[in-house]
């Protein structure tokens, strides 16, 4: 029964918020803090989680950004890690794969709201994709990236794609890294079974970005990679693995 109220909920929020986005960008409504864009994506966020009866708590509020644009870097296991950020956060977009594009009245709303949609297997497309999206945050609205590229099935952090640490030195934005536990327990992948539950989203210290180049995006996604795994353990004992990267040669995406 929750399942099916949560759904009714979203897919009636996206009928009404969706065209309200369309005509928005249809004339060209400037996106701003507090806009037409940020407010039809809260509220439909808001939404999905009272529907779902889940609970988010926040730790080290402090640490968003309201008016200066940021890469927020956070791990993924479940769909709720989206509604959890997009309900909580004050002025953001998100990198999301392309395939989300083709779902109607929902891609083409997001795509007028500023989501950049990610080609994973087109490395030129990708690359510019993060162009705009860097452009984004240095003017002024934060992004949110999942550089593990895809849910996960359990909370251990698995590698992370380089791209998104190529979009944060492009911005010259501080990366905060932001830890999301208790979404999996929601709904975790491959299950469309929701549940009621507590969402704990915990934003790190920031890492800067300022006056770093292409060739450190390494060390970068590394000095992250190993912030975010280590405050997974410390918090809620979740093991760490060795491996940031999956690919060493990888370039870009």
């Amino acid at each position: 029964m929750r399942t099916l109220f949560t759904l009714i909920v979203v897919a009636l929020a996206t009928a009404v918020l969706g065209p309200v986005v369309l005509v928005a960008g249809l004339f060209r409504v400037r996106e701003k803090p507090g806009g037409i864009y940020h407010a039809c994506m809260h509220v439909w966020a808001r939404l999905a989680i009272r529907a779902s009866g889940t609970r988010i708590v926040v730790h080290g509020a402090d640490r968003m950004s309201p008016t200066d644009g940021v890469v927020y870097i956070a791990n993924h296991v479940s769909w709720f890690d989206v509604f959890a950020l997009a309900a909580t956060l004050p002025r953001y977009s998100f990198i999301a794969k392309s395939e989300l594009r083709k779902i109607p009245l929902f891609g083409p709303a997001a795509a007028a709201a500023g989501i950049v949609f990610l080609e994973r297997d087109n490395r030129k497309q990708a690359f510019q994709s993060y162009q705009g999206a860097a452009a984004q945050v240095r003017d002024g609205r934060s992004v949110v990236v999942y550089p593990e590229g895809t849910r996960g099935r359990d909370y251990p952090l698995r590698p992370f794609k380089k791209g998104p640490f190529v979009l944060a030195i492009a911005s010259g934005a501080p990366i905060v890294p932001t830890l999301i536990y208790g979404a999996r327990e929601v709904m975790p992948r491959g299950s469309f079974r929701i549940r009621p539950g507590e969402i704990h989203v915990h934003f790190l210290d920031p890492v800067p970005t300022a006056g770093l180049s292409y060739d450190d995006r390494g060390a970068l996604m590394t000095r992250v990679w190993q912030r975010m795994a280590d405050g997974l353990h410390e918090r809620y004992g979740v093991a760490r693995t060795d491996r940031p990267i999956a690919n060493p040669n990888e370039r870009v995406i």
